[in-house]
């Protein structure tokens, strides 16, 4: 299927606009059969596109995480204070290699030594235009601790710094239960090793 040749915008309109954007989609689009769907209307949450930054000691095979208060987690009826990767969205004019050395150092403190672009994914695709850019940052984590973030941007962030398998183990028993940072450190999981000779480990 092609992007621009099998969808059709009836009509588009910003019902809400906030904090965050909500635009109304009427559309239609091409089948698998080989015909049109029906009418869809849809709402689409547009939050912005954001970079996720897994920062990595290899030197002491730690992983620094941060903790802050979640606002949708708390409406969704879950302990509001997550256990997060650094990240942060990407405004207008922005590289994203440059917003993840700015979160870096806004919420955790530290300053990348080296950094590479594990991969982009979309958040939750059926009702959200986000999209994530995840790096994985090394960092010395031995000078990685405190409370960090903007006060006028209401940021209350804590840092911690656990080993890879203990990050591991959060993600498996749900200590860790947001999605950046499970598919973080699972992506470390897999490629640790091979991460470790790249960075000379």
């Amino acid at each position: 299927m092609d992007r621009e040749k099998d969808v059709e915008i009836l009509s588009k309109e910003t019902v809400f606009q906030g904090y965050f954007r909500i635009d109304r989609y009427r559309l239609r689009h091409r089948t698998f059969a080989g015909g049109w769907s029906g009418e869809m209307v849809r709402e689409v949450f547009e939050r912005g596109h954001a970079v996720v930054v897994l920062l990595y000691d290899p030197d002491r095979d730690a992983v620094a995480l941060i903790e802050q208060f979640r606002p949708g987690a708390y409406a969704a009826g879950w302990n509001p204070w997550l256990i997060e990767c650094v990240a942060g969205i990407i405004e207008e004019g922005e590289h994203p290699d440059e917003v993840a050395r700015r979160e870096t150092k806004e919420e955790a403190g530290a300053e990348p030594s080296a950094m590479i672009h594990v991969g982009d994914y979309l958040v939750t695709a059926g009702g959200s235009s986000e999209s994530c850019r995840l790096y994985c940052a090394k960092v010395d984590s031995s000078i990685i601790s405190g409370i960090h973030g903007l006060a006028h941007e209401g940021e209350d962030i804590r840092t911690l710094v656990v080993s890879s398998a203990e990050a591991l183990a959060m993600v498996r028993d749900g200590r860790i239960n947001n999605s950046m940072a499970t598919v973080a450190i699972q992506w470390l999981a897999l490629e640790k090793d091979g991460l470790r000779k790249t960075w000379g480990v």
